[in-house]
């Protein structure tokens, strides 16, 4: 099969060139942790200061991209497997086009998060948004966790299937000491500081 696949990246127009077009260089901000730990909440505030100052932002969220380009996978290893899989290559076509794109994906084993880095390589800038089992049960944000005590929800992260904290994350957000304005601050200066962007 692969015989008869031909790329033709080399003809296209260089990431140099979008990136210049953008005024901007693409990355990939890995939002990982427990659901309700802040992720996409975070992303969103981060992503709509970034949107007034002129960056062309993308988010990539794991239940949004459940629903169409990963709506046929569940839950078992092999199918998170596959669903970091096909997020992680996303988001690299994005970035190498001068997309700044945050991921917002629970990726709760480490192997997953190494798979994500394979892809990625240096464009991948891993974000740990941590929060406890409780303080995301309490929060419940999406009724989510009140299913799986009922065991309405095979494989739920952090009670039915392990959630590995990252090892050495370039940042951690800790939700249950940081509002939401506080560890979105502190991510867009991590986002600045990592791609030297000065302030619009």
């Amino acid at each position: 099969m692969s015989s008869h696949i031909h790329p033709e990246f080399h003809r296209f127009l260089s990431r140099h060139d979008k990136e210049t077009l953008l005024g901007q260089k693409g990355l990939v901000v890995w939002m990982c942790g427990l659901s309700g730990s802040g992720k996409s909440t975070i992303s969103n505030a981060a992503e709509r200061v970034l949107h007034q100052q002129g960056r062309f932002t993308i988010i990539l969220d794991g239940d949004n991209l459940r629903t169409g380009l990963n709506a046929n996978l569940g839950f078992s290893d092999q199918d998170r497997l596959e669903n970091i899989r096909r997020i992680s290559e996303t988001a690299k076509v994005l970035a190498s086009n001068g997309v700044i794109t945050f991921v917002s994906a629970i990726t709760p084993r480490g192997e997953l998060r190494d798979l994500a880095r394979g892809i990625l390589g240096d464009d991948f800038f891993e974000v740990y948004v941590k929060a406890s089992f409780e303080a995301c049960e309490k929060r419940d944000v999406k009724g989510l966790y009140a299913k799986a005590a009922k065991g309405e929800i095979p494989n739920f992260t952090g009670r039915d299937s392990s959630f590995e904290p990252p090892v050495s994350p370039q940042l951690v957000l800790d939700t249950e000491q940081l509002t939401i304005e506080d560890a979105a601050f502190e991510l867009l200066e991590a986002i600045r500081s990592q791609l030297h962007l000065a302030d619009s």
